[in-house]
């Protein structure tokens, strides 16, 4: 209505002049006027946006590059769903209308089918994966032997160990998160988008009886050009050289935006003040899809236990305080070759770290820890340090002892691998790589992981069986102890007396350590269905409340970007072995100024706190806790050796934008007939525009008309 009333407005601020200028005005005004009330723009018309995409990205080294691209205008093909593998002969080759764009189910999602389609990578314009909602038996794109060249076992330690030649941690993996695939890949939700695009090639691409389906066809774009190339080096390289033609605009580059974690990544606690017991779990997992990695078993579990024993150790260090220190770390980056421990390691060696390698007494490492009914425990340790005399005593008699008398009403046994393996993936392998000393690693499985979806966007809430009975609302859910949190809290309570024991603590305190299921629940809640929760609010900084969603935090390492996984357990740790204070707002900010308080000794957070009853706002204290955040980028970077085969050099490509389309294609004779006529008709305007301007003093000569014509 309001755009007919002002076209009607400017129609007649023209009816006062010439009737043939007033009816041109009128009929152009007319036309603009129903375009702003009824058309929409021909790209709508043409194009169906697809919203809930995700696609594989490249990813760089020191050697290699990684990863899936489009070219820079976008790849297209026809769709092509596929129903088997013995049905990848229609884009491969039967096909009359190449590319191919193959939709195709997660169950089809096989290094078979996808090496086949890259070696056929003239055929295939990109490839479209539905990730359903139910999970399948197994799957894991990452490699049988992760993180194998950055280890501590090589042809100079232990060279029988190195390359998983013993033991293949992960023999599910299929390597696809490490190929290289010219053409792009996406993955679709099983949602209404999708049944879409299958209607639409039921509709237009279905091949009838072997015979070519008729245009108009079904097709689909997809836009993920990556600008990086070749490798890490040659990427930073080219990154130092500045392309900008004006001096003045930014330069142009061709590389990742940095290494894999800008943020500070490695949280510690000092329940004590020197020659710690280091206890350390990673934070970080990925997918082959670019941030759609959840971690349940193999990051959330271990997580989660080692900060459910901080907690259950708060108490009983206050009573009666051991005699070493224990300080927990919290690692990022470790998927990509062992980022936040090479960084602790690096740091310590150059005395830019709180304290020196020399001064750590033991390590105990979580590993995966999803304890099901009925399975054990297993401590690992390495073969090659344990020929050191020393180093063997204290694993055996103090590490291993600590553990096996810290079991008194739990549910599961701790069980010593009766053969001689090296250990599995771990941050205490670059530890050793600096110099030997005693630790062990907790994990669920004896060889070969249990894990079946080991780096994989499977690894989600419902491999940890996490689940809540369909009636309870989400705060209700929040509360509910589950089965797994229950299994948890019992690896927890063994971690929290073992770590007491080997601090030097009081055995006759030992027993009484228990972790909180409670807070345990609390926290799987929270990591893996819903960050968005009162427990959360509450913990958390008013200034980051907005990180958290009503969905499991992102644990693939980003770029450039706050990890959230770190903020959140940054503000737990700090909540669950801290302490509250008095502080204001202003005082908690400015500490130093206070007497008693010190910057150097504690941190201290400001925290929302809960809503009170009968209250509408939020109850917030000041927290004073030794949780310290550092550095987490690779020394490789920091060094300039972007080439270095000890530290990693994982860079991720830039991109422009990501998006996903679909729309009908029209057969190639007619697109050939469409741009014929048009440029035909554009020359031809071309020609009577010469002509009418070439003969314009003949075509629109005017005479005088007589003064007293009347209109």
């Amino acid at each position: 209505m309001k755009s007919h009333a002002m076209c009607s407005n400017m129609v007649r601020c023209l009816g006062d002049g010439n009737t043939s200028l007033q009816k041109l005005a009128t009929s152009i005004v007319f036309f603009f006027c129903l375009s702003d009330v009824s058309c929409n723009s021909v790209e709508q018309k043409i194009y169906v946006e697809l919203n809930n995409t995700v696609p594989c990205v490249r990813l760089l080294n020191a050697t290699h590059q990684i990863g899936c691209q489009s070219s820079i205008s976008g790849d297209t093909g026809v769709i092509h769903v596929l129903e088997s593998e013995a049905d990848l002969e229609w884009p491969l080759s039967k096909g009359p209308n190449p590319p191919y764009m193959v939709l195709l189910e997660s169950s089809l999602f096989t290094r078979s089918i996808m090496m086949k389609m890259k070696n056929e990578s003239n055929r295939v314009a990109g490839v479209a994966v539905v990730v359903p909602n139910t999970s399948p038996p197994e799957f894991s794109p990452h490699t049988t032997c992760p993180n194998e060249n950055t280890g501590v076992y090589s042809d100079n330690y232990g060279p029988n160990l190195a390359h998983c030649n013993t033991t293949v941690w992960n023999p599910r993996g299929n390597g696809l998160s490490y190929e290289e695939f010219d053409f792009p890949v996406f993955s679709l939700k099983e949602d209404n988008e999708t049944e879409f695009i299958k209607q639409c090639y039921l509709d237009h691409n279905r091949a009838v009886n072997g015979s070519a389906p008729q245009y108009p066809l079904c097709a689909m774009q997809l836009f993920s050009h990556m600008h990086a190339v070749t490798n890490t080096p040659t990427c930073m390289r080219r990154n130092d050289i500045n392309f900008s033609i004006n001096p003045g605009t930014q330069k142009a580059t061709v590389v990742s935006r940095d290494t894999l974690l800008l943020e500070p990544c490695f949280l510690g606690t000092l329940l004590l003040p020197v020659f710690p017991v280091l206890s350390a779990r990673f934070l970080d997992s990925r997918a082959f899809f670019w941030e759609v990695s959840t971690g349940a078993e193999g990051s959330v579990s271990g997580f989660v236990t080692l900060l459910a024993a901080a907690q259950a150790l708060r108490e009983v260090t206050h009573e009666a305080p051991p005699t070493r220190n224990i300080l927990f770390a919290f690692f990022q980056g470790e998927t990509f070759d062992y980022i936040g421990s090479s960084r602790m390691v690096y740091d310590m060696e150059n005395g830019k770290f709180v304290i020196d390698l020399d001064n750590i007494h033991s390590v105990l490492e979580i590993g995966q820890v999803a304890v099901h009914s009925g399975t054990n425990l297993f401590l690992h340790s390495d073969p090659v340090s344990r020929r050191n005399n020393t180093v063997n005593d204290e694993v055996r008699e103090e590490l291993f002892s600590s553990f096996f008398s810290s079991t008194a009403g739990l549910s599961f046994l701790l069980v010593e691998p009766n053969v001689s393996q090296p250990l599995p993936p771990s941050s205490l392998q670059r530890f050793l790589r600096a110099q030997p000393i005693p630790g062990i690693v907790l994990a669920d499985h004896e060889s070969a992981f249990n894990n079946r979806y080991y780096e994989s966007f499977y690894d989600n809430a419902a491999n940890l069986n996490l689940t809540y009975p369909s009636d309870l609302s989400p705060e209700e859910q929040l509360e509910f102890v589950t089965d797994t949190a229950k299994s948890l809290t019992d690896v927890a309570t063994v971690v929290a007396r073992a770590l007491y024991k080997q601090a030097g603590g009081n055995e006759s305190l030992v027993n009484n350590i228990k972790a909180d299921p409670k807070i345990v629940t609390q926290m799987l809640y929270g990591f893996l269905v819903s960050s968005n929760n009162s427990w959360f609010q509450a913990v958390m900084a008013p200034e980051l409340k907005n990180i958290l969603k009503p969905s499991p935090p992102e644990y693939y390492v980003g770029v450039a970007m706050s990890s959230t996984p770190t903020r959140l357990v940054q503000y737990l740790l700090a909540n669950l072995t801290g302490a509250a204070t008095n502080l204001t707002q202003s005082q908690c900010q400015k500490p130093d100024e206070l007497p008693n308080e010190s910057r150097q000794m504690y941190s201290y957070l400001w925290v929302q706190g809960i809503v009170p009853p009968n209250s509408t706002e939020r109850d917030s204290f000041c927290v004073r806790a030794s949780v310290r955040l550092t550095k987490a980028v690779s020394p490789a970077f920091e060094l300039g050796e972007y080439a270095s085969k000890d530290y990693s050099t994982w860079t991720e490509s830039r991109w422009k934008f990501i998006k996903a389309r679909i729309f009908l294609v029209a057969s190639r004779d007619l697109e050939m007939l469409t741009l014929g006529v048009g440029v035909a008709v554009l020359f031809t305007s071309l020609l009577v525009t010469y002509f009418i301007s070439t003969k314009a003093d003949v075509l629109f000569s005017s005479t005088r008309e007589p003064a007293s014509a009347a209109y």
